[in-house]
């Protein structure tokens, strides 16, 4: 038996209502400063119940070669790396209109 979609009503195999939230989400991708004058990459806006944001972090990471964690709907990355991230996003299926860099 077929497993529904709850939120579209069509079986999971022909779902696409995870692609619709990676183009609909608004992301913000920016830089704060922590203690001892370290920087921080922040991103904002990714649905963390749609998405599998561990998964997305550990990516990051290697991808990256930096430490990172998932924080309260936030993902956090040691160091600059914004316009990298973005380039990043777009390539997992993220809108590029929708991704903002601060």
């Amino acid at each position: 038996m077929a497993v529904i979609c709850k939120k579209c009503g069509l079986p999971d195999d022909l779902c696409a209502c995870g692609e619709l939230d990676k183009e609909e989400a608004r992301i913000v991708v920016r830089l704060e400063t922590r203690r001892f004058s370290k920087t921080s990459t922040i991103i904002e806006g990714i649905n963390p119940k749609q998405s599998d944001m561990p998964k997305i972090v550990k990516e990051l990471k290697s991808t990256f070669a930096c430490g990172g964690t998932v924080k309260e709907g936030f993902i956090m990355l040691q160091g600059d790396h914004r316009d990298d991230v973005k380039g990043y996003l777009v390539k997992m299926g993220f809108n590029e209109r929708a991704i903002e860099v601060q």
